[in-house]
């Protein structure tokens, strides 16, 4: 099991930027894919972006692409969400999930179902 940290939430106004980082485990040598997901009140949780830890294209939800990027530093076993042009609908608790599935149809990498171990979350909030 892969013990996940996210960090760097806050409140920005709209068109803002934030950068949110995830600390994981060294038990990290398993994992295939890490990816940001977020959840809004009431709605469900929803994929934004994920990285495969073994080479390949990142993949981001439509609602985000060319705002957000998703990095990752594995000598720091760290996973980070660099955040722009933030709009009002972004608001939502972002999780950080870590997933030991192996290679999936890249679709299946922004779906919950893969990803075995998840941080606490880090609440975004973006005024208008």
């Amino acid at each position: 099991q892969v013990h996940l940290v996210e960090s760097g939430g806050g409140s920005v106004q709209a068109g803002g930027s934030l950068r949110l980082s995830c600390a994981a485990s060294e038990n990290t040598r398993n994992i295939y894919y890490m990816a940001w997901f977020r959840q809004a009140p009431g709605k469900e949780r929803e994929g934004v972006a994920s990285i495969p830890t073994r080479g390949g294209p990142e993949i981001y939800a439509d609602s985000v692409k060319g705002r957000f990027n998703i990095s990752r530093d594995s000598a720091q076993n760290t996973l980070f969400l660099q955040m722009s042009s933030l709009r009002p609908e972004d608001t939502a608790m972002y999780y950080c999930a870590a997933a030991a599935s192996g290679w999936v149809p890249p679709p299946a990498a922004l779906s919950t179902e893969i990803y075995n171990d998840w941080g606490q979350g880090t609440q975004v909030t973006v005024s208008s």
